[in-house]
């Protein structure tokens, strides 16, 4: 009998859609996927991003807290963990009920995900993630004297806030046992709510954690055969070079880092997916990442489509 194999998968943005009605059209497509991979004998883990949600979210609750004496400004870790369940409650019954509808019985929960990060790591120092609506200068300004930053941008001024790495996953016991009793778990949500100890206290951070290295950490933490970036483009392009728009297929974690360094990627984001990826593979004999689209998860799967990322060649 083949050996279950635990798959971590991350989803971007457009498994999510970026409003309610989009969400609950994304969400279903986005289950057939995980489906697929259920059906294959995978052991699976999802976690996913939530940038417009967290947007809509942060909006709405300062908006609430400028019209109305009675309610506070809410901080950014709430905010996560408020996206966390209003993204898990679609996905999950979404994934819930793509099994059913092919006759598996497989229970789907959502674990709320609290994700340690170093109050002294550097992107403290350098913010660099734009959060919320357009302000006004006095807005920004009452932002600043808070301690928050801003930048300016065309209209005003957004608050930026610090995205470090994430080093430890709260919730991860929970997570493993879930999983390894054959439920597909929804975990890490946005990258996870970002927390900092304070002796034996959890303090949000106002920060937003990478959805893509959360996801190389619960892979490296559950100790995951393969991690499955899923985005919107099948694979990682090449944009400058002697070989440009050319997407990778199979290469190593060595030929992956030299790509890294050289930044020659035609994605913004994809740095990290190959940072989270070479993270995951090099720590593990066996272990594969795969970069490609939500739709070809199960071609990524067995290695016949998207960038594959492996120890050696």
């Amino acid at each position: 009998m083949e050996e279950t194999r635990t798959v971590v998968v991350s989803l971007g943005h457009r498994a999510l859609g970026r409003t309610l009605p989009e969400q609950k059209t994304a969400t279903r497509a986005a289950a057939k996927s995980i489906a697929d991979l259920v059906e294959m004998g995978c052991r699976v883990v999802v976690n996913h991003g939530n940038a417009p949600q967290m947007g809509m979210i942060h909006t709405a609750m300062n908006e609430l807290a400028a019209n109305y004496e009675e309610y506070t400004n809410c901080p950014m870790s709430v905010c996560a963990a408020m996206s966390q369940g209003y993204i898990g409650y679609d996905l999950q019954n979404s994934i819930r009920s793509e099994l059913r509808a092919r006759g598996l019985r497989v229970p789907v929960s959502t674990i709320l995900t609290q994700v340690l990060v170093d109050p002294y790591d550097r992107a403290f120092i350098r913010p660099s993630r734009v959060v919320g609506r357009v302000l006004s200068r006095d807005e920004a300004n009452a932002e600043e004297a808070k301690g928050n930053y801003v930048v300016s941008v065309d209209g005003g001024y957004r608050r930026i806030v610090a995205a470090p790495v994430p080093r430890e996953i709260v919730e991860i016991e929970t997570i493993r046992t879930l999983s390894e009793a054959g439920q597909v778990v929804i975990a890490c949500g946005g990258g996870g709510i970002p927390v900092m100890e304070q002796g034996f206290d959890l303090r949000g951070a106002s920060a937003i954690v990478d959805k893509d290295l959360a996801a190389g950490l619960l892979a490296i933490e559950l100790d995951a055969d393969v991690l499955m970036i899923l985005t919107s483009t099948d694979g990682a392009v090449l944009t400058e070079g002697p070989e440009p728009d050319r997407i990778l297929r199979r290469i190593s974690v060595r030929q992956a880092r030299s790509y890294q360094k050289a930044g020659r990627f035609e994605m913004a984001s994809m740095p990290r997916k190959f940072e989270a990826s070479i993270n995951f593979v090099e720590m593990g004999r066996g272990r594969r990442a795969v970069i490609t689209t939500i739709g070809r998860a199960a071609a990524g799967y067995e290695g016949r489509t998207g960038t594959q990322i492996v120890n050696e060649l």
